[in-house]
């Protein structure tokens, strides 16, 4: 329907064994995950380059760009990211001046280079003797690898991969001009019963395990300056940050938990919730529903760090997926028969869409009660009861028409 925003490329030698691991383990992240799925088209391809073109010892098929098109015409993606793979047998390759592997990866230095707005590389060492002295580490040492720190923590080596480079993508082709992801740590001072020390040690974990990633984070007993606002800094912070809900006993039915959690969703941010809760809630909130979770659990009394670095890698996944939303939506204007009246980053919800009718509702047009909007949403789509709910709340509006929720496999299936 569209093509896609982002490529990526990855590149290994064919005598670097673990090199087809690692290229599966990272396509089937964006390939064959849920995240991703969801946007148009996919939103991002993965594209393997490894064996020779031409032969044994050749240098694989050429990358292509805008800088670089492919053949037939084909349009490339808006952008393309580069992930060699360093092992020992592209080192070798690359020591060989006149050789192709030289030459295949001195090119894509220099279009990343000359093109350093729409091609990103992000290298990852299979060994560390490939870059240690060689040809291969002057020509890619300049970048900052991804997992760099794996030998470091004791976090899975594939998951460290996979959010490094994730993170690393929504942070290039991000349209709000960020250096680095920050995540807004959403918690309640206020515990229950039976959780006081309990909490305290899982806002201390998330808090170590996040400092151990590439990420920044919003805490706000030491983020909040003397002497600030810190009423309009909560409120700024949770509507730019991508939001980690921290949902223990009582998160629920704190007010300012709730603001915070709607001020990320009115503002289309990433929004994970942590599901930590001890003896129960009283109620609940529809405020807090109508996100991803990740249920906590305890080994011998103590929270669990995987489920942490889980939490992390989904809200990360969440951003890029924002990131490639907003950019397909730009990208659709090319395409004015699709008719897409909103483009919601989430699945619609009463408290979402309420927000989006006040503001549609500002731009003139007199034919709303005579026609039906098309609202668009990535995947997974909602179910029919739920669409009839969001309907007849329409119907009680201002806005009063016909609406017509869909996601973008759905929109595919009606010949759109």
């Amino acid at each position: 329907m569209l093509p896609p925003i982002l490529e990526i490329f990855i590149v290994w030698h064919p005598d670097d064994s673990k090199g087809s691991d690692i290229a599966k383990a990272i396509f089937n992240h964006f390939m064959r995950g849920q995240t991703f799925s969801g946007v148009i088209g996919g939103g991002v391809q993965v594209s393997l380059r490894s064996a020779g073109w031409t032969g044994r010892d050749s240098a694989p098929r050429q990358i292509y760009s805008e800088a670089n098109s492919g053949p037939n015409g084909i349009r490339p993606a808006n952008f393309v990211a580069v992930v060699p793979l360093l092992g020992n047998g592209m080192a070798m390759s690359v020591e060989n001046t006149s050789s192709e592997w030289y030459t295949f990866v001195n090119t894509i230095v220099k279009q990343q280079k000359t093109s350093s707005n729409i091609i990103g590389v992000f290298p990852f060492l299979l060994s560390q003797s490939a870059a240690n002295g060689t040809k291969l580490g002057r020509i890619m040492g300049h970048y900052q690898f991804i997992a760099a720190s794996m030998q470091y923590t004791n976090e899975d080596g594939l998951s460290m991969l996979c959010r490094d480079l994730t993170q690393g993508l929504a942070q290039f082709i991000s349209t709000d001009n960020i250096s680095r992801l920050t995540v807004f740590i959403s918690h309640t001072r206020h515990y229950g019963h039976q959780e006081g020390e309990d909490v305290d040690k899982l806002i201390t974990l998330v808090r170590k395990v996040i400092r151990n990633t590439h990420l920044e984070e919003f805490f706000d007993a030491s983020s909040l300056q003397p002497g600030t606002d810190w009423a309009n800094e909560l409120r700024q912070r949770s509507s730019t940050s991508a939001l980690l809900a921290i949902r223990t006993d009582l998160y629920s039915s704190r007010e300012w938990c709730q603001r915070e959690v709607s001020n990320a969703k009115c503002a289309g941010m990433p929004i994970v919730m942590i599901d930590a809760i001890v003896s129960g809630e009283e109620r609940g909130s529809f405020l807090m529903d109508h996100v991803p979770r990740i249920a906590m659990r305890k080994s011998n009394g103590e929270w669990q760090q995987s489920d942490v670095y889980r939490t992390l890698n989904l809200l990360v996944d969440e951003c890029l997926k924002r990131v490639l939303w907003l950019h397909q939506k730009e990208l659709a204007q090319e395409r004015p028969e699709l008719q897409v009246a909103w483009w919601a980053p989430h699945a619609p919800e009463p408290l979402t869409l309420s927000n989006w009718i006040e503001k549609y509702l500002q731009e003139p047009d007199p034919d709303n009660a005579n026609k039906e909007l098309r609202i668009l949403h990535p995947d997974p789509p909602l179910s029919p009861k739920e669409r009839e709910v969001l309907r007849k709340y329409v119907k009680t509006t201002r806005l009063g028409c016909n609406i017509d929720i869909m996601t973008p496999r759905q929109l595919a299936a009606r010949g759109g």
